[in-house]
């Protein structure tokens, strides 16, 4: 595509939504992907309307152009970097919150919609929206749908899909189509919602949400266990979990995350940490008795100190040390390659531990936080960009983790998605028959193969 071959998708859409600056799409090309290419683009659409998003579509559809949807370009996997040639398709703008029912319990949003301005408006009216991405305060709604987000409070809640009731979602030919209902019950037909919810973009570009919400919970306490090994950690959670307990937060970080952390906030915390999790429970008067047993197990499995916050405002000091891992990994100095494979948490002793003969083999560092309560941690590869040596062993490094994480019966990624990252691993992880029926899948609601081509699916054979 050329800047004359845009010129009629140009008339189509309505002024100051079709630019073609190189500067702006430079600036538009990549997510926070690592070691993920990035075409040129040719255009970039600032949709504002369901309408703009039909009529691109419907436009690509015809001339054979392939579309990329992004969001806030928070992503990990690089599902939202450009293809050359292509239309960008940015929903940023579309970032209305259009309803929020107090009696249903639900809200209907735009995909642009940040997620921490969304859970905070909700807030507002005595309601909760439990997903919490780490990314929360800069990921879209929009993108959360599209990879199937999660966060800290999966444990108790679950991820992004637990909460979509339905969708607006355009085609690849632009033809509208709505999914799921309001109502919280229903089970008509096929569940579209759930075969859209995930799909990164590749299925139809998603131009309104309507989600559940839950009454608003009490403040949470926070606990924070120190272990003498990885293994005494990963074994608490499993202890914790196995009484019946449901915190709404269960997070780990291993030593090298806690000393990256203490390097640009000293928290107070021990040395020679080699685990540390960090709980918290929103049950109102059980919280304090919540604490109390993750204590007592803690400490049967070897736990060399456990601080129980008396209030919630000194939870919240705890609760930073989490919060604060992404920045950390930027202040190393160094690129990173982030992981989120998710294993039986039964199994997460072997992975948490199978991290440092890969570090040990690849000669690269890797550290480790993630939902320990759910299984889903995310290793981090850091590694000098500029050597392309090393930046080879790391590459080489991330995929034994995520072989690693198959092997003990877990999944190439509890909540990143797919993307360009992963997509040849997907292929390791389905079977012959899921293989084809997503293939399937694909090609017919997407004949022509416009929408985010070569992402998600690995080639045919």
């Amino acid at each position: 595509m050329t800047a004359t071959d845009v010129h009629p998708l140009r008339e189509l859409l309505p002024d100051g939504s079709v630019f073609d600056d190189a500067d702006v799409l430079e600036a538009h090309r990549r997510d926070r992907a690592t070691f993920c290419p990035a075409g040129t683009p040719s255009v970039l659409v600032r949709a504002r309307s369901t309408e703009d998003v039909a009529t691109t579509l419907r436009w690509a559809h015809e001339n054979r152009v392939p579309v990329v949807p992004q969001g806030a370009r928070s992503g990990l996997s690089g599902a939202a970097n450009a293809i050359d040639g292509c239309i960008l398709l940015s929903l940023e703008k579309m970032d209305a919150i259009l309803e929020i029912d107090t009696e249903e319990q639900i809200a209907v949003v735009q995909p642009g919609v940040v997620n921490g301005v969304f859970a905070a408006k909700a807030g507002e009216h005595g309601l909760f929206y439990p997903p919490d991405p780490g990314s929360r305060s800069i990921s879209t709604i929009g993108g959360n749908v599209a990879t199937n987000a999660g966060g800290m409070c999966c444990v108790k809640y679950g991820v992004t899909g637990d909460f979509v009731r339905g969708l607006e979602v355009v085609l690849a030919d632009g033809r509208v189509m709505r999914t799921g209902r309001r109502t919280a019950k229903g089970v008509a037909g096929y569940d579209l919602t759930r075969l859209i919810v995930g799909s990164e973009g590749t299925l139809g570009v998603v131009t309104e949400i309507t989600v559940a919400l839950r009454p608003a919970t009490a403040q949470p306490l926070t606990a924070v266990a120190f272990f003498p090994t990885i293994a005494d950690a990963a074994r608490t959670v499993a202890g914790y979990l196995g009484e019946g307990y449901r915190p709404s937060v269960l997070e780990f970080m291993d030593a090298p995350t806690v000393h990256a952390v203490q390097r640009i906030a000293d928290l107070g915390f021990p040395d020679g940490v080699a685990g540390m999790l960090l709980v918290q429970s929103d049950r109102g008067d059980a919280a304090p008795g919540d604490l109390a047993a993750f204590e007592r197990v803690a400490r049967s499995f070897a736990a060399t100190e456990v601080v129980v916050a008396d209030d919630p405002a000194e939870g919240e000091l705890l609760m930073q040390a989490r919060r604060l891992v992404g920045d950390a990994h930027e202040k190393l100095g160094l690129a990173t390659l982030v992981d989120d494979v998710c294993v039986p948490r039964r199994r997460l002793v072997d992975l948490v531990e199978g991290l440092t003969p890969i570090a040990e083999t690849y000669r690269v560092q890797v550290l480790c936080a993630g939902h320990a309560g759910d299984g889903n941690m995310h290793p981090v590869v850091a590694f000098d960009s500029s050597d392309p040596e090393e930046s080879a062993r790391a590459q080489q490094a991330f995929d034994a983790i995520m072989a690693l994480g198959l092997r003990l019966g877990g999944t190439i990624t509890g909540e990143h998605g797919v993307g360009h990252l992963k997509r040849r691993w997907l292929g390791e992880e389905l079977d012959e028959a899921g293989l084809w029926s997503q293939r399937a899948i694909k090609n017919a609601l997407d004949p022509r193969n416009i929408l985010n081509p070569g992402r998600v699916l690995p080639d045919a054979g």
